[in-house]
């Protein structure tokens, strides 16, 4: 998929990039498939805000996206190409022979008009999706489980793939986008090929005004606020951190301090750490 450079005819306009979305089918999306979005501005059910930078921006409806793919050994047909506000890849309608219509992560290489399925034994072909015991090493797959019924949560933004490397003892070794070498229960789903939308990381903003249609507020430095705003602020002129390691506002260590706990079910699973 291309990108879409402008003329500049404005500040804003001179370093600006969007994606080509030629390719997307010009439709309305599913009504069946959209559920209302509240935004909460980044407050929690008392009112106070928890996470910071969040606000304002378009108004969106959530596409129900098939993560779990359990409609088995049924093709179903490619409706569909569309944009999806929620994430950085594209969609695809596919209606089932019975008429079901659900949305899917789209591969790079989908069309309109493809057939794709779910099952054992359906083909290494992408947007098909199939346990990993019985994809062939190698091969690169998208919208990896992590629990065998769970639904799809790895490898699920625009241009990402894994690679399955080895399979033995019930557990597939995946290479994550990441570079962490992990195993996965054998009897997990995964869907063939590298998610769409490759070109997603290369695009441009231009202008503060795009993030602000995401729902992102500014954020500013530690540094140059006062000492009572930010244990980084204050001091005459740029001033170094002035304790041992950079902090959050509310003086916890940040960059670097390990944060992850409750995680040891899944971290035995890691063999090699992200770089």
């Amino acid at each position: 998929m291309a990108i879409k450079k402008y003329k500049p005819t404005t500040p804003g306009r001179r370093g600006m990039t969007v994606t080509d979305y030629s390719v997307l089918s010009k439709v309305e999306p599913e009504r069946s498939l959209l559920e209302p979005m509240k935004k909460a501005a980044g407050r929690n059910n008392t009112g106070r805000i928890t996470v910071r930078h969040h606000g304002g921006g378009n108004r969106t409806k959530y596409r129900v996206i098939d993560f779990k793919r359990d409609k088995l050994d049924m093709p179903a047909t490619v409706k569909t190409l569309e944009y999806d506000p929620n994430r950085s890849a594209h969609i695809a309608l596919v209606q089932y022979e019975d008429g079901e219509k659900r949305y899917i992560i789209a591969p790079e290489g989908l069309s309109v008009g493809d057939t794709v399925m779910s099952g054992a034994g359906a083909d290494i072909k992408p947007g098909n999706c199939l346990p990993l015991a019985n994809i062939p090493v190698g091969t690169f797959v998208h919208n990896v489980e992590l629990y065998p019924g769970k639904g799809a949560q790895l490898v699920r933004s625009a241009g990402n793939m894994a690679q399955l490397m080895a399979k033995e003892n019930g557990l597939a070794l995946l290479r994550l986008p990441s570079g962490e070498m992990r195993n996965i229960p054998m009897n997990c789903v995964a869907s063939i090929g590298q998610v769409g939308n490759v070109d997603h990381e290369n695009v441009s903003l231009g202008k503060a005004g795009r993030k602000r249609h995401m729902g992102w507020r500014p954020t500013v430095r530690g540094s140059v606020m006062n000492p009572c705003d930010h244990p980084h602020g204050g001091g005459e002129g740029k001033s170094p951190v002035g304790r041992p390691g950079p902090v959050t506002p509310w003086g916890k260590p940040a960059m670097g301090y390990k944060t992850r706990k409750h995680h040891a079910r899944s971290d035995k699973m890691i063999v090699k750490r992200a770089k």
